[in-house]
């Protein structure tokens, strides 16, 4: 059975920075993409950034030059750095990873983890 488990959400003041964490364990063959995607409080659920097995990255505008992802394959693990927080960015940010294992090729979701931005 596949888990994601994300760490590193709080709350921050406007202006801070705050890093996510993702894992993602269990009988896994091979990770495609990882990533965020964020849900605020009446707003559909929203990518943030995307990054491949190769490195290649993808974010949506509203965080270009505030967020950073990475990833390090060999613990199938996928980070967020985020800079220059606004309130806006308060949401439940929750990891996605597209991998094989032996059912097949398929999405999976952690639980997700609050991020409040407020003063």
């Amino acid at each position: 059975q596949v888990q994601l488990v994300e760490s590193g959400g709080g709350l921050v003041q406007p202006g801070g920075s705050l890093r996510l964490s993702c894992s993602a364990s269990g009988n896994i063959f091979r990770i495609n993409t990882m990533g965020w995607y964020r849900q605020a409080p009446g707003k559909q659920r929203e990518l943030v950034a995307g990054i491949t097995s190769d490195g290649s990255t993808d974010y949506a505008d509203s965080v270009k030059g505030r967020c950073t992802i990475s990833r390090d394959n060999a613990r199938n693990a996928v980070y967020l750095q985020m800079n220059s927080l606004k309130e806006e960015d308060t949401a439940v940010y929750y990891c996605y990873a597209y991998l094989l294992n032996k059912k097949g090729w398929g999405a999976y979701w952690g639980q997700g983890t609050q991020v409040t931005v407020s003063s």
